[in-house]
């Protein structure tokens, strides 16, 4: 991989399913090395999250990968360690004596009885960066209480908000969670590595699937602490702008974002509507009546064929959009633009095409400056001899 903002940083990720390991995947694809310590013989739980599972061609159905973890581990080496073992304790000690991060996000205590709690830790290496993520906190009446995704989009609100109606709750279609506290806790990161460069000293981050989700509550979040109103789930239309969501057309639906009285203005003017008809003029009064407004829409919407549609709303500068399957998306030649497609070549499985980062670096010329050649998710311990073998050197 060529060297990224993070090429001289160092993480240990003792985390595994998602939030951890989706947050030392984004440090290692900005570059970062990323070293994930297993569970010797299992490794990583999601190692078992399946079907889909992907085997080698000439494995025979024997030995498979599974696509979950494929799609959180990139840019990592792994090596496998039994954290009681005091063989393998001590290469931990020694990948952390070399680290500038440490990621973790056991159950509350459990470091501790190993002996490894992060205060051991950072005393013995006092420059280090230590994330931990918990599920509900680390403390207060719930702390340490188990978190899973579906179960944290619950808890924290999300799923109250997302549905066809307040009696249809429904999670997010991703583990939103988990890949926001990973998003979280890698910003936690860079803070601290930076406040380092002032101080000389590490110290613990903290977030949890908690706190993330209600981290992007937004205008949900202040819509209740400020004006007391509670936000339910309303199907595809946004609850303080109108028109805004999804409409039927013909011969399907298309989405549109009206976000301004400037934009209902040039609607109104391509779809032969009046602007400033009694109890629609103004987003208030449109969103007071939101039934009415999205009949008016669809009323507009009812003789066009959704393609014919979604070019008569760019010709007339309306933000809109159709809704893709992940097969379309993986297909449109705006995603491959973005990088948002990348090649590693897997230790079994051969050239795989992943996801990629979504994040591009520039150069004042111009020039682009984001990291290439991203490396495959690793088998567990792939890395192990060599890893050992670093730790060792100065022994």
């Amino acid at each position: 991989m060529s060297r990224g903002p993070l090429a001289d940083v160092v993480v240990v990720d003792l985390s595994r399913a998602l939030a951890g390991p989706h947050a030392t995947m984004m440090l290692g694809d900005l570059g970062a090395r990323v070293v994930k310590v297993e569970a010797p013989g299992r490794g990583d739980d999601t190692r078992g999250w399946g079907p889909p599972f992907v085997s080698p061609p000439d494995a025979g159905g024997g030995e498979r990968e599974s696509t979950y973890f494929l799609s959180a581990n990139r840019n990592k080496e792994s090596i496998a360690l039994d954290l009681k073992d005091e063989a393998d304790r001590a290469v931990l000690l020694g990948l952390v004596d070399r680290a500038d991060v440490l990621v973790e996000n056991f159950r509350t205590g459990v470091l501790d009885r190993l002996g490894l709690g992060l205060d051991v830790l950072l005393e013995r290496n006092p420059r280090l960066v230590a994330l931990s993520i918990t599920g509900f906190g680390h403390d207060g009446p719930e702390g340490g209480r188990a978190g899973y995704d579906q179960i944290a989009q619950g808890e924290a609100g999300l799923m109250s908000l997302t549905g066809s109606g307040p009696e249809d709750p429904q999670r997010v279609g991703t583990p939103i969670a988990d890949v926001l506290a990973g998003m979280y806790g890698a910003y936690g990161v860079l803070a601290a590595l930076h406040e380092r460069e002032r101080t000389g000293r590490g110290q613990v981050v903290r977030t949890s699937l908690l706190s993330a989700v209600v981290g992007v509550h937004a205008f949900q979040g202040t819509r209740w602490t400020v004006a007391g109103e509670i936000g339910r789930a309303q199907g595809n239309h946004h609850p303080s702008i109108a028109p805004y969501g999804l409409f039927r057309c013909a011969d399907g639906a298309v989405q549109i974002a009206v976000g301004s009285e400037s934009l209902w203005v040039r609607f109104c003017g391509a779809f032969g509507l009046d602007p400033a008809a009694d109890g629609f003029a103004s987003n208030a009064e449109r969103v007071a009546r939101r039934e009415e407004t999205v009949a008016l829409v669809e009323a507009a919407f009812a003789s066009w064929l959704a393609e014919d549609l979604l070019a008569a709303l760019a010709e007339a500068g309306i933000p809109a959009g159709k809704v893709r399957s992940l097969d379309e998306v993986y297909a449109w030649d705006q995603t491959a633009s973005q990088g948002l497609l990348v090649d590693v070549e897997h230790a079994t499985l051969g050239t795989l095409t992943l996801p990629g980062p979504p994040l591009r670096f520039f150069a004042r010329d111009g020039a682009e400056r984001t990291p290439r050649g991203h490396r495959a998710p690793p088998t567990l311990d792939q890395h192990g001899p060599a890893l050992r073998a670093w730790v060792g050197e100065d022994r």
